[in-house]
């Protein structure tokens, strides 16, 4: 089977968007299967990708790590022709996304669409009308949605929700998986040493994109609670990527007293985030935009229970009282939740037992295969659809 996939991001830029296409190309491509990625371009290009095809773009006004793909493109329909593309896949309901819609339209191929983001929640990067921006942010995904022949979520709560945005198109539950193996073998020595990490320090880890809608302002206010309990333990959070967010949250550290406490490691690449999480003790995610929270999924796989709040998504990746903790938006709630995993050994380590196991259901080969079945089902259906119409 040959897939196309339309994307607005891709590597070099990182994200859990980039990660899921990452992690199923690589599945489908040990299942036998082809995969063709067109994305954006980030500077010069630097030689010859395989199976990836870039579009001229420049970075967004309001996120200048991020490139905006100019979707025009005189040799798509014939490039796509010459690879036999049996089936289209976009990753985004607006530049190169649509540029795939159109493309399956005229060339008859059953269209796909994984809704990975709530779009409507980072309107805080346009900085004029923002709630007239939701409305229309909701009805062009809305409507993009019931353009295509199959939307996939990666959790129940957000097909739930596309479904109340006006969504009537098939929604299928399908999670991005997990490379087990690469998380369950991480070395904690690269995490600990890069860093210095003394051997009796417990380590609070937090991994994805330094930027308003992960709401890391609460984390750090809750971490000033947690350093403020009585208890000599020496504990240090680690807010591991990259954002626009970095200055002002390192700014807020000092006002906090706390920024001794808090290291701003940087991105790392996908195979890094394993070493992290196999050097720390517990994962923080302070979120409430999440569709899956793909990297409670990682933490997990690498034994690493979770305190979360209770957000969307994020309510189907952790099992609260037995892989981790579940709270409402609440600072003190989840310092104590933090705290009282940090001061009880026994249950950290029957938290990080569970989570083990646990991740066994999101084996990426697992949600591999269940993709192939998708796109087997809509070839099969578009090929009976055509033959009849002839």
């Amino acid at each position: 089977m040959r897939i196309a996939v339309f994307t607005d991001s891709y590597r070099p830029y990182t994200s859990g968007v980039v990660r899921s296409i990452e992690t199923f190309s690589e599945e489908l491509d040990a299942l036998g299967h082809r995969v063709h990625i067109f994305a954006p371009r980030y500077g010069p290009l630097a030689g010859v990708e395989d199976a990836v095809y870039r579009f001229y773009s420049f970075p967004s006004p309001t996120n200048p790590e991020f490139n905006i793909a100019i979707p025009i493109s005189l040799r798509l329909k014939a490039t796509l022709r010459r690879l036999g593309v049996d089936i289209i896949h976009v990753h985004s309901p607006f530049m190169l996304g649509r540029m795939g819609a159109r493309s399956a339209r005229d060339l008859g191929l059953p269209l796909v669409f994984t809704y990975h983001t709530l779009y409507d929640h980072y309107v805080h990067y346009i900085p004029l009308a923002q709630n007239f921006t939701r409305k229309v942010t909701q009805h062009l995904c809305a409507q993009f949605s019931n353009r295509c022949d199959q939307v996939l979520v990666p959790t129940n709560v957000i097909g739930d929700y596309i479904r109340d945005l006006g969504v009537t198109v098939p929604i299928r539950k399908l999670p991005t998986g997990i490379n087990l193996e690469q998380f369950q073998n991480g070395d904690p020595l690269w995490f600990r040493e890069r860093f210095s990490i003394a051997a009796d320090e417990k380590v609070l880890l937090f991994v994805g994109r330094i930027g308003l809608e992960k709401n890391l302002a609460f984390l750090l206010r809750s971490f000033q609670i947690v350093c403020g309990m009585t208890d000599n333990r020496k504990v240090r959070l680690f807010l591991v990527g990259g954002g626009p967010e970095t200055e002002s949250l390192t700014a807020l550290s000092r006002d906090l007293g706390i920024s001794d406490q808090v290291v701003f490691a940087g991105p790392v690449s996908g195979s890094e985030v394993a070493h992290c999480c196999a050097g720390s003790d517990l994962f923080v995610f302070p979120s409430i935009t999440e569709t899956q929270g793909l990297v409670i999924g990682e933490a997990k796989a690498a034994g690493l229970p979770s305190v979360a709040v209770n957000a969307f998504g994020v309510g189907e990746m952790v099992i609260d009282g037995e892989d981790g903790f579940l709270v409402e938006p609440n600072e003190s709630e989840f310092a104590e939740r933090v705290g009282m995993l940090l001061h009880d050994d026994h249950l950290l380590r029957q938290f990080a037992d569970n989570a083990r196991r646990n991740a066994e259901q999101l084996s990426s080969r697992i949600m591999a295969r269940e993709l192939v079945s998708t796109y087997e089902e809509l070839i099969a259906s578009n090929r009976s659809i055509n033959y009849s119409a002839q």
